[in-house]
């Protein structure tokens, strides 16, 4: 028996004139991603991807991994490929789907007929294979209404398919469609949630990490490259930047009021990551903040740090709570290292009092107490890049 994965769009099945780009762009990037598992051929047609193992040796099983964290995927369904006549469907389905049914209480046999020349109508079809698929597996009972599995027989352009349902794909967009962006990657749980959010919308996804050694340790740095390199099984390659700020937190702790220190700090981050934006053409920022979640992420003080950004910033978690970003945080396998306790720059030199309602004449004030020009070109200058290549 030959097996085969479908894959269905996402909701780029509902462009225009210029759904051509972003099934390229799907296509390419499935391409490129099954190159690590095996040799496949990938060909599209009816609003589905083909994914077709071209020998005997390829790991379907990691394959469909694989593609259920391909982005503008819904669904993907390992099926059986069987000519077009009823008799060799219905023996494929009594020796092909019974080992999907195991554990399972209930089925349902659907289908769907895009070849309208197949002499049998779905009706028809789903009671023929739904029978003997039921004759086979006698203490598994038929539901039509809440079945817990579904088995699916496609007839379509050359052969018929046959699966026990889909594994649900990643959702959102294809990767590259919706520009480039640089997510302010910590140590901490939100930062990679927020950067997988922006890659589900097409977002091509880098990253910019602030240190602070020797007060910040090269444990926390190798933290962060492990959340990229997590991050890589939905995003592929992300080019992480690190930033030292040592002196800079140094100067603000020495010079300026300590309840605007955390304030001055994510302001002179703001800065430096636009520059470097710039530098790498990335259109906007990305960051994990949450409304309310620390004293740096009240309105005022949101307000007075997008002041110093000259590019959109882009906040996915800003209406969540933590309970929802840790969900989520989990389902894509970032929470367990996002918890390992190595601390990252923001921990260093907390202010007991922090400001929750700047006013940004007094900030700016406590700005000019330094140069923080002179401080920030220096951090620009500490950059160091890490190309953190796919997780598979």
């Amino acid at each position: 028996m030959k097996e085969m994965l479908l894959c269905k769009y996402g909701e780029l099945i509902l462009k225009g004139l210029n759904k051509n780009y972003f099934e390229t762009n799907l296509l390419r990037t499935i391409r490129h991603r099954l190159r690590t598992v095996g040799d496949f051929e990938v060909t599209n047609a009816q609003s589905t991807i083909y994914v077709e193992p071209l020998s005997e040796n390829e790991d379907i099983d990691e394959a469909e991994d694989v593609l259920c964290k391909i982005f503008g995927l819904i669904a993907v369904s390992r099926a059986i490929v069987v000519e077009k006549d009823i008799e060799k469907i219905v023996e494929a389905a009594k020796s092909y789907i019974p080992k999907f049914l195991v554990g399972a209480k209930s089925f349902k046999a659907d289908s769907r007929r895009s070849d309208k020349r197949f002499p049998l109508t779905s009706p028809q079809i789903s009671a023929r294979v739904g029978d003997a698929v039921g004759d086979m597996c006698p203490d598994i009972e038929i539901d039509m209404k809440h079945p817990e599995i579904t088995v699916m027989t496609e007839i379509r352009e050359k052969y018929a398919f046959i699966h026990a349902g889909a594994k649900k794909g990643a959702g959102g967009m294809p990767m590259g469609t919706g520009g480039r962006a640089l997510l302010l990657l910590s140590g901490g749980i939100d930062s990679p949630v927020a950067g997988f959010m922006m890659a589900k919308r097409g977002v091509t996804v880098d990253a910019l990490h602030f240190e602070s050694y020797p007060y910040t340790s090269e444990q926390a740095r190798d933290k962060v490259l492990e959340l990229a390199r997590l991050l890589t099984a939905y995003t592929g390659k992300i080019n992480v930047h690190v930033v030292s700020v040592t002196r800079l937190q140094e100067e603000l702790r020495d010079r300026c009021d300590e309840e605007y220190f955390t304030l001055l700090l994510r302001r002179s981050m703001m800065r430096i990551a636009c520059r470097l934006a710039a530098q790498y053409d990335e259109a906007a920022l990305i960051t994990g903040e949450s409304l309310g979640q620390v004293a740096s992420q009240t309105l005022p003080a949101l307000v007075v740090t997008d002041h110093e950004a000259d590019r959109p910033v882009f906040r996915p978690l800003i209406g969540m709570d933590k309970e929802e970003i840790v969900q989520i945080a989990r389902r894509i396998g970032t929470f367990e290292t996002s918890i390992l306790p190595y601390e990252d720059c923001c921990t260093v030199f907390t202010p007991r009092h922090p400001k929750t309602k700047p006013e940004l004449e007094k900030v700016e004030a406590e700005e000019r107490k330094l140069d923080l020009a002179a401080l920030e070109d220096e951090a620009v200058a500490s950059v160091v890049h890490y190309p953190v290549e796919s997780y598979r």
